[in-house]
């Protein structure tokens, strides 16, 4: 390989790795700091990411379905291929349909059906995308629910690709009259749409109704907020019970604690700890930290105890509260991965430093600078037994500011100067987007930094994270994709490309 072929491969590695932190951060919601990330920052930001990955790097464009992106730019992908799909020849067509269809089957399906909705704006209706939203609707384990619970974007994607309903197929039938004939059956078969039918009139229809729905309609009949909240709580799912367990409580008609808390993922379960007061959490402490260790045990599966010794530098500094759209989402980020580097570290060889000081990781609030010169200064130095530490990972939004710039000095005379031998690995995950530099911020040139969104991520995150550090070239990454993209279709998804579709 010649010198200029060497430079474009490392220039597209870049580009790639630029795009993936920005697809795992950012979801086009501002940030704390409005007036470096916000909003419609954010959005002008990601539509220029897209665009440039896309046309520049189409077939890593797709395989970026793989990775731990968020669900936000999982559907801009999706939508982004679909829209271009004459760029693109069969093959590369063939391969993208299966990677959407995996992906369409592990996002949430209101979020699929707000993706449909998008199609149908952009008049995306080509065979392919036909193939690929009735597979996606055949797959759905009860199409009368989401008739229910997601009636306009079921509507929508039905008519966009003029489903049929077979012959003698019951449910089907009943659901297009429900979507498109409301009214015309006296009675339904599929309980959920008949329930749906009487809670117009009858109040003991509501509570069989999913949450979402029945909480419109016990609205419009004047029910009692805690005596509905008594009937549909057997309908509700985890984390719609998680969220009104309280209020529930409050009311006497339910028991505060009935959620098994160590089933929640991670990141979820951190935040759901944050919103309760200080009070709540000494008050439960054993219970939420039996939960948050848990889970931890459970994201770090067969990594957990392999990690060595860890230091951590974890931010809870008054920026950590996020905004009003992702509240304290950084800090929750922080405190989960608290306890998954606990998991992560060997036995007895994990040390955390919060910027604030705090001792009390179940405690934490975002409060004051972020002083992280001085915490990595500290992670560095050995810890008991005078061992230095093998791995130092800093979980911060990367705004170093008492005093600025600290830490990517000590970064950097560390590498240079005192341990150019890499025997302790350094890496700076951070879960807040900066739209002006398309990119996560971050604190030394010589420290690889990788964006952040659920704690769970973490050890994939690292991997990826290596990749920037220029110790493995372009060859590797694509190695890398190429292995989490057959990894993701080890189940066996249909190739989308539409083939024995009916006309």
């Amino acid at each position: 390989m010649n010198t200029s072929e060497s430079h474009a491969d490392l220039v597209a590695a870049e580009d790639v790795l630029l795009f993936v932190n920005a697809a795992i951060t950012a979801t086009g919601q501002r940030e704390f700091r409005p007036g470096v990330s916000g909003a419609l920052d954010q959005r002008l930001s990601l539509d220029f990411l897209h665009t440039y990955v896309r046309v520049n790097y189409r077939r890593l464009y797709a395989a970026s379905l793989a990775l731990d992106i968020n669900d936000h730019n999982a559907a801009r992908i999706v939508l982004g291929l679909l829209e271009t799909a004459g760029e693109a020849g069969a093959e590369e067509r063939r391969a993208e349909g299966r990677l959407i269809a995996a992906r369409l089957a592990v996002l949430p399906p209101q979020r699929v059906y707000r993706l449909f909705g998008a199609v149908r704006r952009a008049g995306i209706n080509n065979r392919r995308t036909r193939a690929i939203m009735r597979d996606w609707l055949a797959g759905r384990p009860d199409l009368g629910h989401d008739a229910v619970k997601y009636r306009s974007g079921v509507k929508t994607a039905a008519r966009h690709i003029h489903l049929r309903c077979p012959e003698g197929a019951q449910v089907a039938s009943e659901v297009g009259a429900f979507l498109f004939r409301p009214g015309k059956l006296p009675r339904y078969e599929h309980p959920l749409l008949d329930a749906w039918r009487r809670a117009h009139y009858e109040q003991g229809a509501v509570a069989e109704l999913p949450f979402s729905v029945a909480e419109g309609f016990a609205a419009r009949h004047g029910m009692k907020r805690a005596v509905f909240l008594e009937r549909a709580a057997p309908r509700m799912t985890r984390l719609e019970r998680l969220r009104t367990q309280e209020q529930r409580a409050a009311s006497g008609r339910g028991p505060a604690e009935e959620v098994d808390l160590s089933v929640l993922p991670l990141t979820r379960l951190a935040l759901y700890v944050l919103a309760l007061p200080f009070e709540r959490r000494a008050a439960r402490r054993a219970e939420l930290t039996g939960a948050l260790r848990t889970a931890a045990r459970r994201g770090a599966g067969g990594h957990a105890g392999s990690w060595g010794r860890v230091h951590a530098v974890l931010d809870d500094s008054f920026s950590s509260s996020g905004s009003g759209q992702k509240r304290r989402r950084p800090l929750a980020v922080a405190l989960a991965c608290h306890y998954l580097l606990e998991a992560l570290a060997a036995p007895g060889a994990y040390r955390a430093l919060w910027t604030s000081g705090r001792g009390d990781a179940l405690l934490v609030r975002p409060w004051g600078p972020t002083p992280l010169g001085m915490r990595v200064l500290d992670a560095l130095e050995p810890g008991a037994g005078g061992a230095a530490p093998d791995r130092v990972v800093i979980v911060s939004d990367g705004w170093d500011n008492a005093p600025a710039g600290l830490a990517g000095e000590v970064l950097r005379v560390w590498r240079s100067r005192l341990d150019p031998g890499r025997r302790t690995a350094v890496v700076h995950v951070n879960p807040v987007y900066d739209a002006a530099g398309f990119d996560v911020r971050r604190l030394a040139a010589g420290v690889p930094t990788a964006g952040i969104r659920d704690a769970e991520d973490l050890p994939a995150l690292v991997e990826i994270a290596r990749f920037a550090e220029g110790r493995t070239g372009p060859a590797e990454l694509h190695a890398y994709l190429d292995r989490r993209v057959a990894r993701f279709l080890g189940d066996g998804h249909g190739d989308g490309t539409g083939e024995g579709e009916v006309a």
